[in-house]
Formats: structure tokens, sequence, C-alpha cells
């Protein structure tokens, strides 16, 4: 190694290793016969996983130096570091396999029973960061590619699952090339690896040349994959490629930078999923899947921003978080709309050129944006990426977009911080601004597609203030929600838009109609906006036969449900949720034809798994007659639609009793398919039997028991998000959190499970517990601090929704045909 400046300490990153003390020499040279510099002190800082070693003199900047020592890994069962994995072939034998990452893998080992030895050589890597290597030791066996040809590309897997990789090893190839198109930047590797691992605690890795993925996200069965399946697939293969040049080829230079390499992968593989299947009309679904889902999560006051400070090993844990990836997607899809896509792709690859096989901060990203749109001319060049965008990542939060016209024809806009609820006891005194750009149409020429903005509100301004605009017509802002903010707009706007959906929807892009919902829900929630206004914009939802403001709107209004679900007006709600979506059930069918387009096949899931939830009769009968007869007839495949898996199995066992359970438990055992056993790991905690959710919970956690240590973490997000079971889940976590934090490792999930099963807490006593929770186990959620805090804030703010709401939406209901109490008197 080469000392770069002056220095006492040689600082390693170390982490479940016993380095010997008395090994470590460091000689001056590369050669062990130069001269030794002696070692004063060995010390270890566990917080930040650092091995120093104090020497007697310090290095001279510019010399070279060599340094020994030998220390002991361990090979593990808990999903980290250098890990050992089992699964059992069709014909019952166990086999068990190695998976080893970054600073936790040992540097030898031998296989145990066995005194042979095996000595692999590999190609010198490129330059590279080390938390992107991975070793993996298998008798797997592979299929090939030869899609692209200067990449070897193959997928991996056991024996068994070979014909499940036919979706990836068609999708992965075509993505990579359509990347090195995109990017104008070769691959850099040889070859290109895709393995699907029986255990493993991510979703994927992105490895350099060996991406590493759960078996869900890499396999689909060719006779049982469902849409979902398949977009499972495609979108995770496209991002962990998208990494191979964002994370990879480039890494961010610090973890406060994390956004860089997960922001970038998560918006460009919309991109790449649509460049394979652009039928699925996937750039749309950004919208719901990342834009809106971040700004429900950006509107607390316990947010933090796109960048953040890291000191600690339990502050990286903490930045992986839906601000890092769908906020960091969000904004960059925003950068994109400003900049217009040729100048933003060219920005990217001078960018990736400049600073390929190293690191890079954000400021280096806006550095080759803002010459890249000054030679184009799509930025002012007295304006800089660096001044709009830093608003956007150095700040917590976003702005809404308030519309008022005055009564000469002119239209003011004015932002200000978007808050959910703001706290009466609130410390922040920060003036959040934000540079803004507006797009916008009207009603006499509506045009949706241009997005580029026409004005910006700067970070310097309260408002801005557009003249011409027609009074009798409605105007419509922030054009597909390309700008990551709310628009709240005056009474009359509101009043003509709701008209417009009401009489043709259709003249609003699909896109704008689930961001209209989206809003109109939020801003009603966030008191900003009043109920009535949300609730009859929703009305036109009875003639919407688009998935994309569909989803919008059931995973708006599936908060008031939540807020209702334990209430006396919880049947008002119902029937109002049922009479917006039944004509939507009449319309796609209870019956699955996997001929249809996906959109179409996703649409049917989302309309009968609600039309189940609500208990609406058709449904439920449907599912039950289905489950019964697979009871019946277990190995016939064919009896139930894929895509209607989930909702059937949970209908059914919720209708059930334990034969149905024991029926899905002994087909979650005897299945090959990792995304079958998914279905049934969330089916078997849909029972209303309180005793087996107990059973299923401490199943969970125990090992051995048939669920795999990686799932234990869904199968209690599955029992806290359904009615009977929230109230178990949380009573098992606060009495076992020690036998948790042990079993995942002190794993970061703790903050996932904490917000899933306080989601729906909306009482001063349910507030008190998770309060004391935190305070009991502070070490515990240590990795867990931001996810904690943001449940209290959460359940705070659901309770003075309570307060404020509850009463009038049940008045709302009852005037508007939803009365309390149904005649049964005819």
């Amino acid at each position: 190694m080469e000392a770069v400046e002056e220095t006492s300490n040689i600082t390693l990153h170390i982490k479940d290793i016993v380095t010997k003390n008395e090994t470590v020499e460091l000689y001056l040279g590369d050669k062990p016969n130069g001269q030794p510099i002696p070692i004063v002190e060995h010390s270890y800082d566990a917080d930040r996983d650092f091995y120093t070693a104090t020497l007697a003199e310090p290095l001279t900047a510019g010399r070279q130096y060599l340094l020994l020592m030998e220390y002991e890994g361990y090979l593990n069962d808990q999903l980290v570091g250098f890990y050992r994995s089992q699964y059992k072939r069709d014909d019952g034998s166990e086999v068990s396999q190695a998976h080893g990452i970054n600073r936790n893998m040992c540097n030898i080992f031998d296989r145990a029973g066995s005194d042979d030895w095996v000595w692999d050589q590999f190609a010198r890597s490129l330059p590279m960061s080390t938390y992107l290597v991975a070793i993996v030791i298998s008798d797997f066996t592979f299929v090939n590619s030869t899609f692209n040809d200067h990449v070897l590309f193959r997928v991996w897997t056991r024996e068994e699952a070979i014909d499940q990789t036919w979706y990836a090893i068609g999708a992965g190839p075509a993505i990579l090339t359509w990347y090195e198109e995109y990017f104008s930047i070769p691959f850099p590797l040889p070859k290109q690896d895709m393995v699907a691992l029986p255990d493993f605690y991510f979703g994927a890795m992105e490895n350099w040349g060996i991406v590493t993925y759960r078996e869900t996200a890499l396999l689909a069965d060719p006779e049982l994959n469902s849409a979902a399946d398949r977009e499972r697939v495609a979108t995770v293969v496209a991002h962990e490629l998208a990494h191979q040049w964002f994370g990879d080829l480039v890494t961010m230079e610090w973890w406060s930078d994390v956004w860089l390499n997960e922001g970038f992968a998560s918006y460009v593989e919309y991109l790449g999923t649509d460049s394979y299947e652009p039928d699925w009309k996937y750039l749309d679904m950004m919208v719901t899947y990342d834009v809106q889902y971040a700004l429900v999560l950006d509107s607390l006051e316990s947010s933090h921003p796109v960048s953040v400070p890291v000191e600690t090993t339990e502050d990286i844990y903490q930045v992986y978080d839906a601000i890092a990836y769908s906020k960091g997607a969000s904004i960059i899809r925003m950068m994109n709309s400003f900049l217009t896509e040729p100048t933003f792709r060219s920005g990217l690859t001078s960018y990736l050129n400049a600073n390929q096989y190293g690191n890079a901060a954000q400021d280096d990203l806006w550095e080759a944006l803002t010459q890249q749109a000054h030679a184009d001319g799509t930025l002012a060049t007295n304006l800089t990426v660096k001044i709009i965008m830093d608003t956007w990542t150095l700040q917590m939060g976003y702005p809404v977009i308030n519309v008022s016209r005055t009564e000469d024809g002119a239209v003011v806009l004015s932002q200000e911080r978007f808050l959910r609820v703001k706290s009466p006891n609130s410390t922040d005194t920060h003036d959040y601004k934000w540079w803004v750009p507006v797009s916008y149409t009207t009603q006499s020429s509506p045009d949706f597609s241009q997005t580029q903005p026409t004005y910006w509100i700067p970070s310097t301004e309260e408002s801005i203030t557009i003249n011409g605009l027609p009074n009798d017509q409605w105007i419509f802002f922030n054009l597909q929600e390309t700008g990551f903010y709310r628009v709240n707009y005056d009474q009359n706007n509101w009043e003509l838009l709701i008209s417009q959906l009401g009489s043709d929807a259709n003249v609003i892009n699909l896109v704008s109609r689930a961001q209209l919902v989206d809003d109109a829900l939020n801003l009603a929630r966030s008191r900003q906006l009043v109920y009535d206004v949300a609730l009859r914009l929703c009305s036109y939802l009875r003639l919407e036969d688009e998935f994309v403001p569909w989803d919008s709107a059931l995973v708006n209004l599936e908060y008031l449900e939540e807020m209702f679900t334990r209430r006396s007006g919880y049947g008002q709600l119902k029937r109002y949720l049922l009479d917006l979506l039944v004509p939507l059930y009449n319309s796609v069918g209870f019956v699955d034809d996997v001929n249809d387009p996906q959109l179409e096949q996703k649409k049917r899931v989302l309309a009968v798994d609600w039309a189940c939830h609500l208990e609406y009769e058709d449904c439920v009968t449907r599912s039950v007659e289905l489950y019964n007869q697979w009871m019946s007839s277990p190995t016939d495949q064919t009896l139930i639609s894929a895509n209607l898996r989930s909702t059937v199995y949970c209908t059914a066992i919720a209708q059930g009793g334990e034969a149905e359970w024991n029926f899905a438990w002994a087909q979650y055992l005897a299945t090959n398919v990792a995304s079958e056993q998914n279905r049934l790991l969330y089916a078997l905690s849909c029972t209303r039997e309180v005793w087996i959710l107990w059973r299923y919970l401490e199943m969970a956690f125990t090992e051995n028991s048939g669920i795999r240590r990686q799932d234990a973490v869904q199968a209690f997000n599955n029992v806290a998000s359904s009615d009977i079971g929230r109230d178990i889940a949380w009573e098992y976590l606060q009495n076992n959190i020690a036998l948790i934090t042990d079993y995942l490792q002190g794993s970061s999930s703790i903050g996932d499970m904490v917000a899933s099963v306080s989601n729906e807490f909306n009482t001063e006593l349910e507030l008190r517990q998770l309060i004391q929770f935190k305070n009991d186990n502070i070490d515990a959620l240590a990795t867990a601090t931001y996810a904690i805090d943001q449940s209290i804030e959460n359940t705070s703010n659901n309770i003075a929704w309570m307060d404020n709401y509850y009463d009038y939406i049940v008045n709302w209901l009852t005037l508007n045909g939803y009365p309390p109490f149904v005649s049964l008197i005819s």
C-alpha cells in the first residue's frame, strides 16, 4: 500500500473477525524483508467497525509499505458476512452452500468432513469498492445467453429450479445491452453472473459481475408465474444491472450520498423495464410506486434529507430507506423533466466517464449536468443544477404549491413546506424553501405532455404571479407529477376539476388523474382541504378504468379504512368503498385470463383483492369454492390462476379454520417455487384464529420451523397488517424483542416491523406504549431510530386525524347515502 499522507495510524474496516494482534507486521517496501515499522497499540471501534494499528513512527507520504496479519472469521448461518445456506433437493437430500460479502468475510476455510483443499485463481479485478466483492460456493447449475456478443451472461440456481430462470435469462442480457446504449458506456466486465440464493437477507445485491438475488427476485415458474412475479423479476434485475454503472463503475464518495447509488438505480429500473416490456407502460407506474410513496413519508417532521451525515455503522443501515430510494428516484425524474431527456442523458454519460473506477459526490453530478445544460441551452446560464438541487437534497421535505386567482385574472403561486400534521411543539425553525419547476395546462387547450417548466419559483421567493389565465376554466399545475410537490387549488378550480372528471375524465392524462386523487386526499388528511372536496372528487372512480389512478386511489382510501376498522362507522365506509369499486370488479370479472395485457391482469388483481378484502359476497364465495376444490385435488395446479392465488388463499383461510390453514402450510412446505411460497406465507397470516396466529409468529422466529430466517420479518409484517393479527404481533414484539434482535442479528428490519405493526395505531394508549417501547429498548433499536421516530409521529398524526375527521366523515357518509343503520325490513 502507499501512504498518501503522513500518518501514525493504519485503520481497516473489520467486523466479526478476530485479528491475531501478535501476527500484525508492517514493513517499508513491498517485501517482508524491508525495514520493520513497530506497532505500539491495537484498538477496535465497534460502532464504526474499525481496527486501528498505532505506529511508533509516522508513515512517509509517497512511500510503499507492506502490512501482514493473520485473522479468523466464522462460517455462520445469520445471513451476514460469510454464511452457509441449505436447501433440499427433490429427492429429499440436503445441500449446503456458502456466500460471502465484504468486511465480514474470512479469507480461508476448509470444507467440513474433508481433508481436500481446492485452490481457485481469479482474474485481476478492475478498481472497485470492497463492499461489492462476493463469493458463492455451491453446486448450482446455470443457463447462459448469447444475446450480448462481448459479455458472458449466466443465471445460476439450484438444479431443481433451473426451468424458473426463463424470464431472467431473457430480460437480463437485453436490459444490460440497452443500458450500454443508453449510457454510451460498454459494460466493462467480460461476464455477468446472476445467482438465485435460497437464503438471502436483501432482495438483491449488486456485487460487480455476480449479482445475488432472493429466489423471488430472479425466478419465475414457467407455468405458475403471475403478472406480479414477472414484474418483480424484471424490475429487480433492471435495478441491479443499473447499479453496474451507478454504484459499481462509479461509487458514492461516502454513505451520506447513498442516494446516488439507490436513487439512480430506482429511477433507471423503470427505463430498463420499459425497454424490455414496453406494453406494460411501466414508466407510468413510477408515480404511484415511488413518487407518491415518498411524498407520504417525507411529509413527516421526523423525515431526513436525501443527503445525510453518516458516522456509524448504525447510520449506514438507516440511510437505506425510502428517502434514498424513492425520493432519490423522484427528484432524479424531476431533473430529467426540467433538463430534458437529451441533456439529462448526455450529462449522465459525462459524469460516468469522468468518475469511472472511482468515487463521486453529488456535486460532481451537479457539475456534469450543469455543463451539459448550459451547452444545450436548457438551463439559464445564471442558474446551475447545484443551486436548484441542493434545495432538494440538503433539506428534508417538499413544498405544497397553493394556487389562488385574483379578480384581475392573475394566478398567484405560493410555496410552503407540506406537513401531514405540524406539531404544536415543533422546535424546527428552518424556513424551508425550494427551487420549484412549474409546468401547467388549461381547460381550453389541455396538453399534459409538455412537462418542461414554463416558470420557476425560486427558493428566495415566497410566490410568483402568472398573468393572462382565464377565470372560468380549470388550470392544472405540475403536469404528470414530474415535480416532487403537491398542488392545492382554490375552491373554484377544485370544482371545475371535479366537473371535468365527472363529464370526461380522459381529458386529463391518467397519471395526472392519479395525481389529483393523491393530492386531494392527502391535502384533506393534512387539514388543507375539506374532505367533502376530496371525497366528491373520488366519486368519478365509478367510471375510471385505468390501473394507475385506481392504484393511487386505493392506497389513499386504505388509510381511511385503517382508521375506521375498529370504529362503529366502518360499515358505512365499507359500503362507500364497495360502491366505488364494484363497477370495476364487474368490468374486469373474477375469472382470470393470462392472455390479457399485463395492465389488464394487474387491474383485475387489484379489483378482486379489494372486493374480497371488503367481503363482497360474489368474490368471497368464488374464492372459498376454488380453495375447497384445491383441497380436494391438491396436485391440480390449474384450478386457481397464479394472478388470483394470494387473494383466494387469504380469503378462504380467513373464512375457514384450522383445516384450511394446515392445508396451506403443507403446500408451503411442499412447493419448489419461491413466489408460491411467498403467496402462501402471506395467506397463512389471514386466519382469524388467534391461537394459530400466535403459533405462526413463534414459528417465524424459531430455527428449523420451516420458515426461513430471511422470511421471518415478512411473516411478522403479514400478521401485523391484519385486523386481528395487529395486536398479537404488537404484543409478541414487545415481549420478545431480545429474541428477535438476536435471531435477526440486530438487523435494521426491526424498524420495518415497528412501522408495520404501528401503522394503524390511533389511540393515546398505543402512543404511550410505542414511546415506552422505544425508551425500554434503546440498544436493540439502534439501527432503527429513524423508523421508530417516524412511527411515533405517524401515531400522533393518526390520533389528531381521528379527533378532527372521524365524526366529520361519518356524517358525510350519512348525508351521501351511506347511513349507519341499514333497514332489514322490506
